[in-house]
């Protein structure tokens, strides 16, 4: 099976054009799944069945996975498999009927407008640290990008004079604006600071050892400036995203805007964040309603 996998992995890669991250993620669930099999001595792709999935499937409940993971998990094996399908390698497509569990969408946690401000306050601009993790923070607020964008781009992919950058995920590319207040922090960065922490390369964003910065040395940035600004929550990368499309909307947005802004390909999945909306617009009317 594991030789089918790499195809399918290069097929991803190579041809649908996804992201490294959606690359890596179907990689490990995938070989998840043919190590589990392997085990139990069933090595050929042919003789795996509907029965045998679902014993996989419940065996990931068993081991106490989240909804989300178990249905992400299923999702990777149906595509590798209507790969397998379109490819002739098989068949018989034994997921066919396999449903993954239903998952109540949560509202994302975000952080208060005032909240953004304190985190954003606090670089202070002294050193060509602050003046990077100002740039880096601003950005990511004021665009609403994933931080593999952001960790990813190129200083080609900034346009300070139009107010834009261009963000890009597997094949697609879309354009972003980006506000005045990020885009001084950026032009300082891109001025002053860039340069001498680049080392040639063309990457935006960098460590102070001059590599290009990853996802998880962002992460103790934000983790660093949180516990400096007296923020008691968990915040992650992923949470200033959910903040920047939470506030958008709340400040009368157009949802499809904010889904082109944050790279949605459903809008229901932008529509989620109309849900803090709309318990505030539900506490504002039990505060004027008269019978209320």
């Amino acid at each position: 099976m594991e030789q089918y996998i790499d195809r399918y992995v290069d097929y991803l890669r190579n041809v649908k054009k996804s992201s490294e991250n959606t690359v890596a993620s179907y990689r490990r669930d995938l070989i998840k799944f043919y190590r589990y099999f392997d085990e139990k001595g069933i090595t050929r792709i042919d003789d795996i069945n509907e029965t045998y999935i679902t014993s996989y499937v419940l065996e990931m409940e068993k081991q106490g996975m989240s909804m989300a993971t178990v249905s992400r998990n299923i999702a990777s094996i149906k595509s590798f498999y209507a790969y397998l399908m379109r490819e002739r390698i098989v068949n018989e497509d034994p997921t066919e009927n396999i449903k993954p569990p239903k998952i109540v969408k949560k509202v994302p946690e975000t952080l208060t407008i005032s909240e953004v401000n304190k985190l954003l306050d606090q670089p202070t601009n002294k050193t060509p640290k602050e003046i990077r993790d100002k740039a880096m923070l601003e950005l990511l607020y004021a665009t609403g990008i994933r931080v593999t964008e952001l960790v990813t781009l190129k200083l080609t992919d900034v346009n300070i004079k139009l107010g834009f950058i261009e963000c890009h995920d597997g094949d697609r590319v879309r354009t972003v604006p980006v506000a005045e207040v990020a885009q001084r922090a950026l032009s300082r960065y891109i001025t002053e600071v860039r340069d001498d922490m680049s080392g040639g390369s063309d990457y935006l964003f960098f460590n102070c050892k001059g590599a290009p910065m990853t996802r998880q040395g962002f992460w103790k940035i934000i983790k660093y400036y949180a516990a400096k600004a007296g923020i008691d929550k968990d915040i992650t990368p992923h949470m200033i995203r959910h903040s920047f499309a939470s506030h958008m909307l709340g400040n009368g947005a157009d949802i499809k805007s904010v889904q082109e802004m944050l790279g949605h390909v459903d809008i229901a999945t932008t529509q989620i964040y109309l849900t803090n909306k709309q318990s505030k617009l539900k506490e504002e009317y039990a505060k004027a309603y008269p019978r209320a």
